[in-house]
């Protein structure tokens, strides 16, 4: 599992879901608040509805290099912040990821752990429910199970069973070499076009044959 995070976290999420088209992607609404952090780890479950009680017992259930994944259900408050993002540091986490609102962005930032949120709000929920941890939810629009692998970046979030992640792991890596291979053509001023079999394709298209786009890198 350590080599599979390691190169997870060495990829973009682009390329993972090009690697895989069909993989679950979460709500796009649901956005880095941290600019230019990596995610990778197994996720740990929680239910926190405008009331953020709930995250203590899922910091303390949470090992090094887990992902809280705080399942909001629409709430209108904050349910996270500074205060336990510096805990989720401090214990080895590798971020924390809310479908719901988050505060304290200025700590966040100056921080440094990556944590996606739809979005923020300054008044923070309750502390009477003792809500749920470990247990699938709902999540962006996808059921996230306990130990699934959440991966994201500035691009947004997906997750996914550690197996299928590691069926399409050396696609995804090769997909980077081949971009990488196109991007330093294009600096040495070679066209994109000229570097795709875009043409080809979009006459096999036209004529109704089965055609895919290819690099010539």
């Amino acid at each position: 599992m350590t080599d599979l995070l390691d190169r997870l976290r060495a990829l973009q999420v682009s390329s993972l879901c090009d690697a895989d088209k069909s993989l679950p992607v979460v709500d796009p609404a649901i956005r880095a608040l941290v600019p230019d952090v990596v995610l990778a780890g197994p996720a740990v479950t929680v239910s926190c509805v405008d009331d953020h009680l709930p995250m203590f017992a899922a910091l303390a259930a949470a090992a090094p290099g887990s992902v809280l994944v705080v399942a909001g259900a629409g709430g209108t408050r904050a349910v996270s912040g500074e205060l336990f993002a510096t805990e989720a540091h401090r214990r080895g986490l590798a971020g924390i990821v809310v479908d719901g609102l988050v505060r304290d962005v200025r700590g966040l930032r100056a921080l440094g752990l990556p944590v996606f949120a739809r979005g923020t709000c300054p008044a923070s929920g309750s502390v009477r429910d003792p809500g749920t941890v470990d247990e699938p939810v709902s999540f962006g629009g996808l059921v996230v199970h306990p130990g699934d692998l959440v991966c994201g970046d500035d691009d947004g979030l997906l997750v996914a069973p550690p197996d299928r992640l590691a069926e399409i792991v050396g696609a995804a890596e090769e997909i980077e070499r081949t971009e990488a291979a196109l991007v330093t053509a294009m600096r040495k001023g070679r066209d994109l076009h000229g570097l795709t079999t875009v043409d080809e394709h979009v006459a096999a298209l036209y004529r109704g044959e089965p055609s895919a786009l290819g690099f010539r890198v």
